[in-house]
């Protein structure tokens, strides 16, 4: 159903375009969902409503690898934040984070409501045979009932030996709602399968990469540590993994909301159309997780894993594999309360979630419980003046038993002139990941350590000021017994209390009628006896002409990026754990910064992305080749040369 303003009347406008359902030619009004699509979407746990971006000055929002992110050297390779981040989140965890970022996450499905069925196809393609495959299609069945089905491939041979990567995505999600808006049903069925070959860094950088030898200018000959002599292939069908990790991970959600309120209506014309307004609503959400975790060696080499891990093989070559898996069932049952019927951007929830989980491993299972309370209250006014967000959970009992996490944030408008003002706190104190634990596969050293509660503390204040384009955030991270991994396997605690200061700066400079230089600036400096090792400055710079060009449909961003990260001990990588490891002994200094020009454009339906990245990997020594490789950590490095090109069109059915 349509609804329509008519002067001071609201009239209902049938599927032909017809005023009521009996309505002549001479009665029509013209419906703009005849040649036009409006669409919206919200995400499981947002109180607002959200609109598709059709921006094309952002690469990184397409790209699955954000732009402060290092990676090893491939698209789908493990990664991390250059900028330091700790967990916030109390509960179990068996830790297994390097590979996130390709992952579609529960938080961020979304839930679409759509007047007409719209689709979406993209691809990407990028030297060495990448490919990014990615479609989506939603649609409402009924006016209160929307499905979503959305795909994506990420295939990536690499430019080094034995990176392969194949990752698979899909979410299905459902959202109805009864006729009279008392119930609502949300079903998400949401997937990842991950794989990604490991080769354990190249053997000897200094020596590989600037070798005067041409052979060695296909990066793909240059011999690494692990793999062995594995052919390149660009099959995107072929799924081999022969040394590497694989995890699969998959979650079902159910949630039912009922609620009690007052109801109304809108009298016209010809219709009657019903309201209502919410005051207590009761929820139950049922999850059911299934994860497993393998890392697997099928040609180990006996001489790098008892170099690295201090793991005996039974022969110079053999097999090694470890592998865990995880059913996760939690039933949480939560009650709202909305003050303001009329406002349900402000609330009170409270709740309780019981969750059974189980941990699969070679020789044994293990069954383990956690029982939590949550809280949540929420206000968003309706000046939009104030927004007002504050939650915790608190584990009662079970394997988490005192665990806990709260925050609380504050945002004020201070007026279009002034801008944004928002000041937050979060305090966790939680249990270390899993694989911490002795009874995880990958606890690999010999010793038991009893690992203590890490407790984490955040304070952050930001400012934005639209009209000026200018966003200044500040964060000041407390720690008390951080754990973390050192030396491929070795498991650490840091219980002396340490900090860690991080200032952010983004503002976007107008440098002529239609040129801009967007500059992002990061400072983060640890104090005390800190484990971590972070650059100090971090920034991405993007200078490029953004307008049309005199064409009226067409909407173009043409110019350059470059980011730099001052040198800094920069975190190894364990393979076999699947995690980034604080060392102490290797400086990662690139001499130039990371460079790319790009041409991002858009035209009505159909947006456009071509780029040509690490141009700063030229150099003329030995012939002219892209060779000058970044080095992101010790052993890995970055391509030469990537030409990519990505084509995105959206359809209206």
């Amino acid at each position: 159903m349509i609804i329509q303003n008519v002067g001071n009347k609201i009239r209902q406008v049938g599927g032909a375009g017809r005023v009521g359902s009996g309505g002549t030619d001479s009665l029509r009004i013209r419906n703009k969902n005849e040649d036009s699509i409006t669409i919206s979407f919200r995400y499981l746990d947002s109180t607002g409503t959200y609109k598709l971006d059709s921006s094309v000055s952002d690469f990184t929002r397409r790209f699955p690898i954000p732009a402060d992110y290092i990676y090893l050297g491939n698209t789908g390779n493990a990664a991390k934040s250059v900028l330091f981040s700790p967990q916030f989140n109390a509960g179990f965890n068996p830790g297994f984070k390097a590979f996130d970022i390709y992952t579609w996450k529960l938080d961020k499905a979304r839930f679409f409501n759509t007047t007409r069925p719209y689709s979406e196809l993209n691809y990407q393609l990028a030297s060495r045979a990448e490919q990014i495959i990615e479609i989506l299609h939603t649609q409402n069945l009924k006016p209160n009932w929307n499905v979503l089905f959305q795909y994506r491939l990420i295939s990536a041979p690499g430019f080094f030996k034995n990176q392969k990567t194949n990752h698979n995505n899909y979410l299905l999600s459902s959202l109805y709602q009864s006729k009279n808006k008392r119930y609502k049903n949300y079903v998400v069925l949401l997937g990842n399968k991950l794989q990604s070959s490991e080769n354990g860094g190249i053997i000897d950088t200094v020596d590989y990469l600037n070798n005067p030898n041409s052979a060695y200018d296909d990066r793909f000959n240059i011999p690494t540590k692990l793999g062995g002599d594995e052919g390149f292939t660009s099959n995107f069908f072929s799924t081999k993994i022969t040394t590497g990790n694989k995890y699969s991970l998959f979650t079902a959600v159910i949630r039912q909301q009922y609620d009690f309120g007052r109801k109304d209506s809108v009298v016209t014309d010809s219709t009657v159309i019903p309201l209502f307004y919410p005051r207590l609503r009761f929820e139950h959400t049922f999850k059911l997780e299934q994860n497993k975790y393998i890392y697997q060696d099928y040609i180990g080499d006996s001489v790098y894993y008892q170099t690295y891990y201090d793991t005996l093989l039974r022969k110079s070559r053999d097999t090694f594999i470890l592998r865990e898996r995880w059913q996760i069932i939690s039933n949480d049952f939560s009650i709202y309360q909305f003050p303001d019927a009329k406002n349900l951007r402000q609330f009170i929830k409270a709740g309780l979630t019981i969750q059974n989980f189980s941990g699969e491993f070679p020789a044994s299972k293990k069954s383990f419980y956690n029982v939590f309370g949550h809280a949540e209250y929420r206000n968003q006014t309706r000046n939009q003046q104030w927004d007002i967000e504050a939650n915790g959970n608190l584990y009662f009992t079970g394997l988490n038993s005192g665990d806990f996490d709260a925050a609380i944030s504050l945002q004020r408008q201070l007026g279009n002139k002034i801008g944004y003002f928002k000041v937050g706190f979060e305090n966790t104190n939680r249990t270390p990941y899993f694989f911490f634990d002795n009874r995880s596969s990958f606890y690999l050293q010999k010793t038991v350590t009893d690992f203590k509660k890490e407790n984490n503390t955040h304070l952050f204040a930001s400012y934005f000021l639209p009209s000026f384009k200018f966003r200044l955030t500040g964060h000041y991270y407390l720690l008390t017994n951080y754990t973390y991994l050192k030396n491929y396997y070795q498991l650490q605690q840091e219980s002396t209390l340490f900090n860690v200061l991080q200032v952010a700066i983004e503002k976007t400079f107008r440098i002529g009628k239609h040129w801009n230089w967007h500059a992002d600036v990061y400072f983060q400096q640890p104090v005390g006896s800190a484990p971590i090792n972070v650059p100090v400055i971090f920034t991405r710079n993007r200078i490029a002409y953004e307008g049309n060009l005199g064409f009226k449909n067409l909407d173009i961003a043409l110019g350059a990026e470059v980011k730099y990260r001052s040198p800094y001990k920069a975190d190894g990588y364990s393979p076999v754990l699947g995690q980034f490891f604080y060392q102490d002994s290797v400086t990662i200094d690139n001499q130039l910064p990371d460079i790319a020009a790009y041409v991002h454009f858009r035209i009505k339906p159909f947006k456009a992305f071509v780029r040509a990245e690490n141009l700063n990997t030229a150099r003329a020594a030995n012939g002219f080749g892209f060779t000058r490789n970044n080095l992101t950590a010790p052993g890995y490095a970055l391509p030469g040369l990537q030409i990519r090109i990505g084509i995105y069109w959206n359809f209206v059915n």
